[in-house]
């Protein structure tokens, strides 16, 4: 029997947000959580906004002790130094970030990372004690040219290779083709490439880091599919992005094991 994860709902704000408007939006989304009684021990739910916002909504999040995570959107490999531009991760470690994403497929397309500096990006992640969300994902032309896992698992093993068995992370699984689209991918494509990343993990590192490791899927999601999602027993959550600027409608995901059990 695998271990319980709490699942996570991330919301990614992108380029998105001022640092007021992320102040308005923190106490929103925690007001409309908080009047659905909703638990952080059944579902955690975390934020991910524009660097600029970190220190407003890491300030709100502690002084009303809300129920809400908090993370980056990015961090440099490097700890310090020359480069002009770079967040370090002991800069996001002294914002009490919970979490970074890392690699995610704007990043990779836009600022051409690979999977060598996703690794390394992981790794100065963990190094300061901030949980790394790697996100993986093909296109519609990986798709087509190799099938539903193949990318993903590839670039997930680059990863995997850097890490213990004691790292701490999570996974985000994002098809390419999917991501703004308003086509998600199924439940049942998500639930494949998923098992698989499990797969991967237990064997490159355990089963015991694969049991515990959290993978969630992004593309696309939205209140009316969520449940769909995580009724899937290796989706243990979402990466959520357009949607996640909405607050009645991000509140709606977080609030998915009302709807799980419906679909």
């Amino acid at each position: 029997m695998g271990v319980a994860r709490t699942p996570l709902i991330a919301g990614n704000w992108k380029m998105n947000l001022d640092h007021l408007q992320a102040i308005a939006f923190v106490q929103k989304l925690a007001w409309s959580l908080r009047d659905a009684k909703h638990s952080s021990n059944e579902v955690e739910v975390a934020v991910f906004p524009p660097f600029t916002d970190l220190r407003s909504v890491q300030t709100l999040i502690a002084a009303d002790k809300l129920e809400l995570a908090h993370g980056a959107q990015d961090l440099s490999a490097h700890d310090s130094g020359a480069y002009t531009g770079e967040i370090s991760g002991a800069f996001l470690s002294a914002l009490s970030c919970r979490y970074v994403i890392i690699g995610h497929s704007e990043r990779r397309q836009y600022h051409h990372e690979d999977d060598a500096l996703v690794a390394k990006k992981t790794v100065a992640a963990l190094r300061h004690g901030v949980t790394p969300v790697v996100c993986v994902g093909e296109s519609a032309e990986d798709l087509a040219e190799h099938g539903p896992s193949a990318v993903p698992v590839a670039q997930l093993r680059v990863v995997l290779d850097e890490l213990t068995t004691d790292a701490e992370f999570v996974v985000a699984y994002e098809p390419v083709w999917a991501i703004g689209s308003g086509q998600a991918a199924t439940p049942e494509q998500a639930q494949q490439v998923c098992s698989a990343l499990r797969a991967t993990i237990a064997e490159t590192l355990g089963d015991d880091t694969a049991d515990r490791t959290r993978i969630l899927y992004g593309g696309s999601v939205k209140s009316g599919n969520i449940a769909g999602f995580m009724n899937q027993s290796d989706v243990d959550g979402a990466l959520v992005g357009g949607a996640s600027l909405d607050v009645d409608e991000f509140s709606a995901i977080a609030r998915f094991p009302k709807h799980v059990g419906t679909v």
